[in-house]
Parts: structure tokens; sequence; C-alpha cells
């Protein structure tokens, strides 16, 4: 069994906002390993994260980032009060979502969001690369699961990996702002523009392009 050290459990503490003794008994029972510490938490009703996640947040900011003039992201992140809005720490969490948004272009907030249409789309899609590749029928249903979690941590905001830290996703990073800052916090929506974004551009190709300039020349 791994020793647990007294900054594992501080932070196991912060990103949960559970109890210290919560927290070295939950590493202490599932052998240092921190996510199933966190679900051996949440099974138990300890966490604080989680108990202030039904409470109502209709407060917050809508937060801008704009990257080298290009591309550019509104995003609303929610809160319980208004004094919380102007907490550095909450300003600082709504930056680093855009920011997030900005470099990982998700498409929705959560997997809850995604249209019934375009996911049944996505595993169809799933199903053919399995046939192609041969796979045994009777295990489709079992690889696609572990194809549907990559597919939601693509296009998914809460789902991705941190861009500054691809050990945590961006839940985990909300969950540790609630932790430290006391109150639910959501991510509600974004928006994400990109300089060109569904302009068609007109393209010739070179040997079109030689052609046209040799009619031009034989007329001349």
């Amino acid at each position: 069994m791994a020793e647990v050290s007294a900054s594992m459990v501080k932070e196991l503490r912060e990103k949960t906002g559970a109890g210290m003794m919560d927290c070295k008994k939950a590493l202490t029972e599932t052998g240092g390993d921190f996510d199933k510490a966190e679900e051996f938490l949440r099974k138990k009703g300890i966490t604080n994260a989680g108990k202030k996640a039904g409470r109502v947040a209709a407060e917050g900011l809508v937060g801008t980032y704009v990257h080298g003039g290009k591309i550019g992201v509104l995003v609303e992140i929610n809160c319980e009060t208004d004094f919380v809005a102007r907490n550095d720490d909450f300003q600082a969490l709504v930056k680093e979502i855009a920011m997030q948004v900005a470099a990982a272009n998700p498409t929705y907030v959560r997997r809850e969001e995604i249209p019934a249409d375009v996911l049944e789309k996505e595993k169809e899609i799933q199903r053919e690369q399995l046939r192609t590749a041969k796979k045994p029928e009777a295990m489709w249903e079992k690889i696609l699961v572990g194809k549907l979690e990559k597919f939601y941590e693509t296009v998914c905001l809460v789902d991705q990996a941190w861009v500054k830290d691809d050990k945590k996703k961006i839940k985990d990073v909300v969950t540790e702002a609630v932790a430290k800052i006391g109150e639910n916090i959501t991510v509600r929506r974004f928006v994400r523009y990109q300089v060109g974004e569904g302009i068609e551009k007109k393209k010739e190709d070179l040997a079109t392009e030689v052609a046209k300039t040799i009619g031009e020349t034989a007329q001349a």
C-alpha cells in the first residue's frame, strides 16, 4: 500500500474541499490513487464541491479573450453571488476557460448537450471503422465506450484536457475553484470566432492559373 504523505492529503483537500482526515482516509483506502480517492469521497457525500453543485448559480461574469486579433472568445461562467464574481480567483478562472476555448476549439460545454443525431452519427462512423479494421463484432460496443470518451474529450469543453496541464480536465479545474472559492460554479456557454471562418475562399489550382495566363497572352 502506498504511503500517504501530507502533501498528498493537502492536494486532495484543495481539489475536493473535504476535511483533512477524510482525505487521508480516502487516500489510505484507495492506495494513494487520487481518482479513486475522489470517487470514494463523492460516494460518501463528503466533498464540498458535490454539496454545492445543486445550488443555484445565477451570478457570474462574461469573460473575453482575443488571440492575435484572429480568434475571439466570449464565455459565461456562473457563481452564486456578485461578491464572488468580483473575486480575483473567480476572474482568473473565467480567463483560463476563455483561453481554453480559444486554444482547443470545443463544440459543446458538456456531453449532455450533444444532439442525439450527432452522437448517433459518431457511433456509426466508429462502427464502420471497427468493421474496416475487422474487429470482432461482439466487442464493438465495449470498444465504442472508450472511443466515445475520446470523442467527448475532443468536443466537450469540460471533458477536455486543460491546455496548461493535461493531467487535469477542465471539470477538475472548475471543481478545484469551487473548493477554493466556496460557491457553486458552472460553465454555462461560450462562443468562439475565428477570422475568415465560414467564408468560402476563391481557389484556383496552378494548372488552371497557367492556362488562364497563356490564354490571355495568346489573345494579346
